[in-house]
């Protein structure tokens, strides 16, 4: 006699596919998703200029178009940021999370949807961000600009893509945590521009923590055999992602709402 699955197994499907395409339509059907996303890339390709026109003048250090061209990413990631909290605490306003859990009450699912879905709409935005960057530098530096490989550019834009995907994805699990947009952007942004750096210029095990070790996956020290290596980097970001998530969704299952 053939065995069949359990009517709940088979549901399972078809239930995240409901729930991927739920948060997938939230997402992009919220104004502040494009908005966040456009205004990080007119701001990057701003910041993107400024950096090269230093290059033009010698005021760089470099006249690597891939290095001048992500430099500006830095500062960009804060668009980013501001997208990730976004998307996890916009439900909070007026208590429509309620709804969302009622429809979704498996909450592990929902929230696995839900950075799923950031993940995927944040990828491409990164790529484009990163690469506009870098072709807007090469256009303007011309012959200028010192050779690069084909190799090294792309390694250097998947890195970049990757570190500002999951740099996303902590910053709506710090959201989900705190369930305040402000107070979630205030600490993650204070982490990534304040107290990031002030800990990687005073302390060596700082090159461990997710901003040290995002930067390394696109802009490595070469000279510096102790430093973490693009491969470290992502594996070490990756974990803190990871972790992060596991700690939200084991705190969001025990939340009333």
């Amino acid at each position: 006699m053939t065995a069949f699955p359990a009517p709940a197994t088979r549901a399972r499907g078809p239930e995240a596919a409901q729930a991927l395409a739920a948060e997938l339509s939230k997402l992009v059907s919220l104004p502040a998703t494009w908005l966040t996303l456009g205004g990080t890339l007119v701001v990057n390709l701003i910041l993107a200029m400024a950096f090269t026109i230093a290059g033009l003048h010698g005021s760089t250090g470099t006249k690597s178009a891939t290095d001048i061209g992500l430099a500006s990413i830095s500062y960009a990631q804060a668009g980013f940021v501001i997208l990730g909290v976004l998307a996890a605490c916009s439900e909070y306003t007026g208590g429509q999370i309620r709804t969302t859990l009622i429809a979704m009450p498996r909450r592990a699912l929902q929230l696995t949807a839900k950075h799923l879905t950031l993940a995927i709409v944040v990828l491409p935005a990164a790529a484009i961000t990163a690469a506009s960057g870098v072709a807007l530098a090469a256009g303007v530096l011309g012959d200028t600009a010192t050779p690069v490989t084909s190799g090294d550019v792309a390694a250097a834009l998947s890195g970049v893509t990757a570190y500002l995907a999951l740099t996303t994805l902590i910053s709506a699990s710090v959201g989900a945590l705190v369930r305040q947009t402000l107070a979630a952007v205030v600490i993650v942004l204070g982490y990534f521009f304040i107290a990031g750096p002030l800990l990687r210029d005073h302390t060596p095990a700082a090159k461990y923590l997710p901003d040290s070790a995002g930067f390394a996956m696109w802009f490595p020290v070469a000279d510096n055999a102790s430093a973490v290596t693009p491969a470290q980097g992502a594996l070490l970001l990756v974990a803190w992602t990871t972790a992060l998530i596991v700690v939200v969704m084991l705190l969001y299952r025990r939340r009333d709402t």
